[in-house]
């Protein structure tokens, strides 16, 4: 299935510049549950509250707060904000290679396509075969969305993958786990007990075929809505026509930002009201619950917003 470029810049390590594009590598297909009304089967969402008095504010009263100590908040503007962001610069910036094994499955958060651009298919291919064969991968930095990643470069078939990782200070340590040590010899197995648990994994080793798995959930529970939809059990739900509120037309894509700046038709950065505006919905109940407002969403809690990466 083709995919909509969605950033592009170079992967860059020492002199040598490869052209790419990121093409998302993944796709949520969880069951989607909304909440309704079950008197008149009308959607149900929020509004953003005062917890304090319980009534209902607009945005313009609404600011961003940092809680750096108990019930104690830094307020931080919108300009302040768009200070702290970095630099974007169109680039995956290499900064080593490491063996491919070095780098834990805990700190591999979300895969990317990169696909070359720009009659870059033979450096492109260098680059990909220097890796598959010295078994390295690349560690990077890169800027996608006003926000800095740490990721890996991974050489996987014809693709280079962009496996965007977690920093160090997000993964936990296992030090308070109470886990038995390699060397222990207390744990340590019997040869004959180590010997039959060795049969048994090449008893049971086969391929890798991510067809043969589901989602049992999903499948059970979509397939118990497409019996009750047969039976004549759907309800109609109508969604209330909003106005479009005042900001909406401030909020601008950001595929067709990028493409436009990458082609010397949008070189300035959005105004800072317009990034505002485009940041405010993406709240959740449940981390609104940390904040001193309750945030709005036009989907209930159970839909969860996540990051652009």
């Amino acid at each position: 299935m083709a995919t909509r470029t969605i950033w592009k810049g170079a992967i860059s390590f020492g002199l040598v510049h490869v052209p790419v594009g990121l093409h998302t590598a993944t796709t949520e297909s969880g069951v989607d549950f909304d909440w309704l009304d079950k008197r008149t089967m009308d959607p149900v969402g929020y509004k953003r509250i005062n917890k304090r008095t319980g009534k209902e504010i607009d945005r313009d009263n609404i600011v961003k707060g940092v809680e750096y100590q108990d019930g104690k908040y830094v307020v931080l503007s919108a300009d302040e904000i768009e200070q702290a962001y970095p630099r974007t610069t169109q680039t995956i910036e290499i900064d080593r290679f490491v063996d491919a094994a070095a780098v834990p499955f805990v700190f591999l958060e979300r895969p990317y396509y990169l696909a070359p651009l720009n009659k870059g298919h033979k450096v492109y291919a260098l680059l990909r075969d220097t890796l598959a064969k010295s078994g390295k991968i690349g560690i990077a930095r890169v800027v996608i969305n006003t926000k800095q990643h740490l990721a890996a470069l991974i050489p996987a078939g014809d693709a280079l993958v962009l496996n965007l990782l977690r920093w160090g200070d997000e993964v936990k340590a296992m030090d308070d786990l109470d886990l038995p040590a390699q060397d222990a010899k207390r744990y340590a197995p019997s040869a004959n007990e180590l010997k039959m648990a060795k049969m048994l994994v090449e008893d049971m080793t086969g391929q890798w075929q991510p067809e043969a798995f589901r989602d049992e959930f999903k499948h059970a529970v979509m397939s118990l809505v497409e019996k009750k939809a047969k039976a004549g059990k759907a309800k109609t739900v109508f969604e209330p026509e909003e106005e479009a509120p005042a900001y909406a037309d401030n909020v601008i894509d950001l595929t067709e930002l990028l493409q436009r700046s990458l082609k010397g038709r949008g070189g300035t950065r959005k105004p800072a009201a317009a990034r505002k505006a485009a940041k405010a919905p993406a709240k959740t109940a449940k981390r609104a619950g940390r904040k001193a407002t309750r945030t709005t969403a036009t989907k209930p809690a159970a839909k969860k917003t996540r990051k652009a990466a």
